[in-house]
């Protein structure tokens, strides 16, 4: 009996569209091969839903992606929304979405292909085989903390977590690490804020129920540091909101270029799987975007959310052939390239490379 899923689709703005088409594309491939049937319905949000309704995220969206499987999601805003008020943009509208979906986990990833081992700033020798996984608390922390405000003079913020909060997210980094090198690294910064100190005494809590992991903790200015002198002592990075914003991105730059690489945020309710770059309206349309991210999200998607791990290991090895094939974007052109190809030419021969 042929299995079918119902995945929401939110392009949203810049190259949104064109990276989203892609990896349509790639899932409609694979599930013709293994009699999977995908039906998208798609949904708006960012600065072309407040263009369309008036409101970054339109009640529309939350209902539909909820009463979906998965979620895979574009990128959205843009300087064209900017001087909106603050909760009028688009990125309010993101943090509000991950709120209202209860999406806490978000999972990203870092791999460097070997086919692109040169594409790094640093030297083959020092991230080959790196293959890390950081783990960050969404929807709590600074980002949503209270109070925060700001006057003429002084702007406040306040980063607050619960003891509920840390478990649950510590559950999700030690059972991932239990299936992978069974090593997790949690960072804080527990030797200045109390808040740390609570999320170090509580992941150290947690770590009793998974004897068979290697707990170890690292304070952030230190886990930035070696994240490029040593990256292939991480596994699994656990971490909160802010911290885990920026050490992904400094993760994903390991890789070579952030067109690289996929992102899962997930909850009890459902999960959204996106690309962790931008929607870098300067060149939206000229066809040179990079969707192997957004096409390996949909791989962590089929994976994670829908069961599916022979659909997600076609679709990487898809990657990995059109990788070594010498096929590559303008964004990692500089790198063994024997053909540099736009959007759709790439998203095209990952498609033929589906076995």
């Amino acid at each position: 009996m042929k299995q079918k899923f119902n995945i929401s689709i939110i392009k949203g703005d810049g190259i949104g569209v064109e990276i989203i088409n892609e990896a349509i594309k790639v899932l409609q491939k694979v599930g013709s091969i293994y009699d999977v049937e995908f039906d998208f319905s798609q949904y708006l949000m960012g600065g072309v839903a407040y263009d369309t309704t008036g409101d970054p995220l339109p009640q529309e969206t939350i209902d539909g992606v909820l009463q979906s499987d998965a979620c895979l999601f574009g990128a959205i805003g843009g300087q064209k929304w900017d001087d909106l008020p603050r909760e009028l943009r688009p990125e309010s509208g993101l943090l509000r979405f991950r709120k209202a979906l209860e999406v806490f986990a978000n999972l990203r990833p870092a791999v460097v292909y070997d086919e692109l081992i040169d594409a790094s700033s640093l030297k083959p020798q020092v991230i080959k085989g790196v293959d890390i996984m950081v783990v960050r608390e969404l929807i709590g922390g600074i980002y949503f903390g209270e109070p925060k405000g700001k006057t003429a003079t002084k702007g406040w913020n306040t980063m607050v977590y619960t003891k509920t909060e840390i478990e649950r997210i510590s559950h999700v980094a030690f059972k991932l690490a239990q299936k992978r090198d069974k090593k997790l690294c949690s960072v804080d910064k527990a030797n200045v804020l109390d808040v740390s100190q609570l999320w170090r005494d509580t992941v150290t809590e947690v770590s009793k129920q998974y004897s068979d992991v290697e707990l170890s903790h690292m304070y952030v200015d230190n886990c930035a540091m070696q994240l490029v002198a040593n990256p292939r002592q991480f596994d699994v990075i656990l971490t909160g909101n802010i911290f885990g914003d920026i050490l992904s991105d400094e993760a994903s730059m390991l890789c070579g270029s952030i067109g690289l690489l996929p992102s899962a945020s997930t909850g009890e309710k459902t999960a959204v799987y996106e690309p962790i770059h931008g929607s870098a309206p300067d060149i939206a349309g000229l066809g040179v975007a990079n969707p192997i991210a957004t096409i390996a999200s949909a791989s962590m998607m089929l994976r994670y959310s829908l069961g599916l791990p022979k659909l997600a290991d076609s679709i990487d090895e898809a990657i990995k052939q059109t990788l070594k094939d010498g096929n590559r974007t303008k964004d990692i052109g500089a790198f063994d390239a024997k053909y540099i190809l736009t959007t759709t030419q790439m998203g095209d021969t990952i498609v033929s490379n589906i076995r």
